[in-house]
């Protein structure tokens, strides 16, 4: 999919690695995660087709240790929804470093932005940059890079985007805009990004983009991105939100706007000025113990913003039609959690995005020319340690002690950000904890699903996610 010639020889052995573990996978079942009620007549139920229908959830941040933990707080003889998938593989995340041309060095530990345009385009680029090729510096735009929804659009599908972090976040921007820094995301924050102003005749910023595509279904937080003015083109002076509606785009801002939304026009829901709420909370995190411990708080977010399963489940409503549909959701926050050393924040959003994976799948299992690919951005943070623990074999991290659903105690310690500048003495409150660059797991069910076996890199899913 890369066309730099530096990446010719790497994506040809990842290809052979990836083949040999296909077939590996197919002779012993290693990656199968088979469920007697849903997998056992999968094969004869899908028709011998690309999918008529794609629907990929993303996990932001959810790397293995952030979905055992959501598995291991839930308790251990209980499965989650995304253990329906029949297949299972492992995609590799790196992105690449600036240059002026290439080869281009490979960066081992990447972003959101860079990760999402990897799937969304099927091209590696830099961090920061949203659906653009790599370039001398974050601030110098790169190529824009055709996405997936693109390419669905083309082809008369129907599509959404929907998250619960701002819309104009990182993973649903790759989606539907092409930006040089993923925080130039409205009118006003164009600072960083002066060539891609509309009024210096550039796309715009990542807010206006969006509308711009006229996505049918796009459903998240970042309402005051759209409240924000526009400062060229035939909206000028207007709100984004403004630009919408002229384009006969539905607008709603509550979950009772978004329940009573029908599908004749596109729709537009901002249910947050930034970021949704989280669905749990629960203790902070402290240096080396930890708290008592305690089980988390549910139910937490406020009932005019709707859940993720609700999102996702009217989002389907909305678009299914004859010619089938594209759709992404993200759970955003389990990163944004894991960044914060918030264990019960972080476990709450894998959960309930776990309810949307299954919303989804029960879809699926009704219309099996459906398509479901799970997997996450990159790994983070989040380690799953002895409680037990104490004198020198404390975590040196922040930990929190949790009371699972099997009455146990779960320890999660956080220790990829903390120490002062002399590197010995931690800094007094948790700082931003950091990704880490391990591979991720994906997860699918439906027509092409068998396509994520083995080890592959995440400009594979371009592929997979259009049925080829």
């Amino acid at each position: 999919m890369i066309r730099k010639k530096a990446f010719v020889a790497a994506f040809a052995a990842v290809s052979v690695i990836a083949a040999a573990g296909m077939a590996s996978a197919a002779a012993s079942g290693a990656f199968s995660n088979a469920r007697a009620d849903e997998s056992t007549a999968d094969t004869a139920k899908h028709p011998q087709r690309g999918p008529k229908n794609v629907i990929f959830f993303l996990g932001d941040g959810m790397g293995t240790q952030e979905i055992t933990a959501a598995r291991y707080y839930q308790g251990v003889q209980n499965k989650l929804n995304v253990d329906r998938a029949r297949y299972t593989g492992f995609d590799t995340t790196w992105s690449v470093k600036p240059a002026a041309k290439p080869p281009y060095k490979p960066d081992y530990d990447p972003d959101s932005a860079s990760t999402g345009s990897s799937w969304a385009t099927g091209k590696k680029t830099i961090d920061e940059r949203i659906s653009q090729g790599p370039s001398s510096a974050d601030n110098v735009p790169g190529t824009n890079y055709q996405t997936v929804l693109e390419l669905a659009q083309k082809r008369g599908l129907k599509v959404g985007n929907v998250s619960t972090a701002e819309i104009t976040d990182a993973t649903p921007a790759v989606l539907a805009s092409h930006m040089s820094l993923r925080g130039c995301q409205g009118p006003a924050d164009m600072a960083a990004c002066p060539k891609e102003t509309k009024a210096a005749g550039g796309l715009g910023s990542i807010a206006e983009q969006e509308v711009d595509h006229k996505i049918d279904v796009l459903l998240g937080g970042g309402r005051a991105r759209f409240e924000q003015q526009i400062t060229g083109g035939p909206y000028a002076g207007k709100t984004v939100v403004d630009q919408a509606k002229a384009k006969g785009i539905q607008y709603v801002t509550d979950a009772a706007g978004l329940k009573s939304v029908k599908g004749n026009k596109p729709v537009l829901g901002l249910f947050h000025s930034s970021n949704m709420s989280l669905e749990w909370s629960g203790p902070a995190a402290s240096l080396g113990k930890g708290n008592t411990s305690q089980a988390c708080k549910e139910n937490q977010r406020p009932s005019n913003e709707p859940s993720l399963s609700d999102m996702t489940s009217k989002a389907i409503d909305l678009l299914e039609n004859q010619k089938g549909f594209f759709l992404q959701v993200e759970g955003a926050s389990i990163d944004k959690q894991d960044h914060a050393t918030n264990a019960c924040g972080q476990i709450g959003e894998t959960v309930n995005f776990d309810k949307a994976i299954g919303v989804a799948l029960n879809y699926q299992k009704k219309h099996p020319d459906t398509l479901v690919v799970v997997t996450a951005d990159h790994a983070h943070t989040s380690q799953i340690v002895g409680e037990d623990a104490s004198g020198s074999g404390l975590p040196t991290g922040w930990s929190t002690n949790l009371t699972t659903k099997d009455g146990q105690t779960l320890t999660l310690t956080y220790g990829t950000a903390g120490f002062g500048g002399d590197g010995k003495a931690p800094v007094a409150t948790p700082p931003s904890q950091q990704h880490t660059g391990a591979v991720v797991p994906v997860w699918a069910n439906g027509p092409g699903a068998d396509a994520v076996l083995g080890t592959n890199d995440h400009t594979h899913l371009f592929n997979v996610l259009q049925g080829k």
